[in-house]
């Protein structure tokens, strides 16, 4: 018998059964014929579960199980926010993720067959990783968030993160404990490099106290940001931090935009010079320290277009050491205000765009507008990869191929590669 329930979500029990998973992974049951969402949960489940709000639940126990649900991989998981989908199936969960991709396609119009296979990274492979930390009166705590909350759970290992990664998490919960007053918190960035780990702590921090971090714990670069979004200050630059790509080496400013794990980077490189094809004059559009557009420059002529102006300048420092200065134009700009239009698209053979989560909205619809023969998009979000591609597509350009990149191990994101051509055009 189902209990009643409370629709504040005010702590009371109910008992549900999962019918459905969610976009965002959550198990989806039905209450009073309103939807609730179940973290953790397979279609087929019978949970008991405590209500956290009007649409949310959080099982208690199980009093059905899949059979076929799967052993995580992490003894953290369900604490720690950081993954939501281990307990799915290997051939389920890749199915998951192709299907969220074929549901974005179809929404912008087009056929879900061109869909690829998935491409997924493997286990350990992540070499980003941003950690939070609090120094209490038992010490520091330093982990990932708990599930919707900004209580902290202590990590001592973690299933996602390249060894370099996680072997940091102990001397540095350790040095910490010099840096942080009691009650402070502060957040850690952490990537893997070439030459080390490049490590940017964020939050009021004072800087003399992290001065000796650097020598403790081996790092490349140190650096602070005051908070989110602030300028880094240097800390300490023991050994230039160094990415490569396409060979080339590039030593991207602190936090940089880079993509998570190197196969799949390298996926997205290589499904990117695939759609463009021969083109020979190219603009990579949000184009950071030069991920596709170094790659592109070996081939082609390339205007690499960013906000970011110390991407920028480490991408134009790569080009021209490299050899490929000739071939590469950086561009300082704003593309989301001012996106380029008609008369700047014309004479370019293709478009790359792979902005951040929120899409390309002005871009795309300028795009739709040009006669640039090919766009090749990369997409971390189908929901506003399928309005973008519904502008290119109503502008009159035929969706080719789709790669589907799963970067992201264990949680509901899925990336993307699209290519886009546009039929010629009978002459007059």
């Amino acid at each position: 018998m189902r209990r009643p329930v409370s629709r504040d979500g005010d702590g009371t029990t109910v008992e549900l059964v999962v019918e459905t998973l969610g976009a965002g992974g959550d198990g989806v049951a039905r209450l009073d014929g309103e939807p609730v969402y179940v973290p953790w949960t397979l279609p087929g489940e019978r949970v008991e579960a405590r209500r956290v709000g009007a649409d949310r639940a959080v099982p208690i126990a199980w009093r059905h199980s899949a059979p076929d649900r799967a052993a995580p991989a992490c003894p953290h998981f369900t604490k720690c926010g950081g993954c939501t989908l281990q307990h799915l199936p290997q051939t389920a969960y890749a199915e998951w993720k192709l299907a969220r991709v074929r549901e974005a396609v179809a929404r912008a119009g087009c056929d879900p067959a061109v869909v690829g296979a998935l491409q997924v990274s493997p286990p350990r492979t992540r070499r980003r990783a941003s950690f939070a930390a609090i120094r209490t009166l038992q010490g520091v705590v330093l982990g990932f968030h708990a599930p919707m909350s900004r209580d902290i759970v202590a990590i001592t290992d973690c299933a996602v993160v390249d060894p370099a990664l996680a072997a940091l998490l102990p001397p540095l919960r350790q040095g910490l404990g010099d840096v942080l007053d009691t009650g402070q918190r502060c957040d850690v960035a952490v990537t893997a490099t070439a030459s080390g780990l490049d490590v940017l702590v964020i939050g009021p921090v004072a800087a003399a106290r992290l001065s000796n971090l650097a020598n403790a714990l081996d790092l490349a670069r140190l650096s602070l940001a005051r908070e989110p979004g602030a300028s880094a200050e240097l800390i300490a630059l023991r050994r230039a931090p160094e990415i490569r790509f396409d060979g080339v080496p590039v030593a991207p400013p602190p936090h940089a935009f880079l993509q998570a794990t190197p196969s799949g980077e390298a996926a997205i490189i290589a499904a990117v010079l695939a759609g463009l094809g021969k083109s020979r004059h190219v603009a990579d559009l949000y184009a950071g320290c030069g991920t596709l557009s170094l790659p592109i420059a070996a081939r082609a002529q390339v205007q690499a277009i960013d906000t970011a102006a110390d991407a920028l300048a480490a991408l134009d420092v790569a080009a021209r050491r490299s050899g490929r200065g000739p071939r590469v134009k950086t561009v300082l700009r704003d593309l989301t205000r001012r996106p380029l239009v008609e008369d700047e698209l014309r004479g370019l053979d293709a478009v790359v765009f792979d902005p951040p989560r929120e899409g390309a909205r002005e871009q795309a619809a300028s795009l739709a507008r040009s006669d640039v023969p090919r766009v090749v998009a990369v997409s971390c979000n189908p929901a506003s990869f399928a309005r973008d591609a519904y502008a290119l597509r109503e502008g009159g350009y035929r969706l080719e191929q789709v790669t589907p990149i799963d970067q992201f191990l264990w949680s509901p994101h899925v990336e993307l590669v699209a290519v886009f051509a546009r039929p010629r055009r009978p002459r007059r």
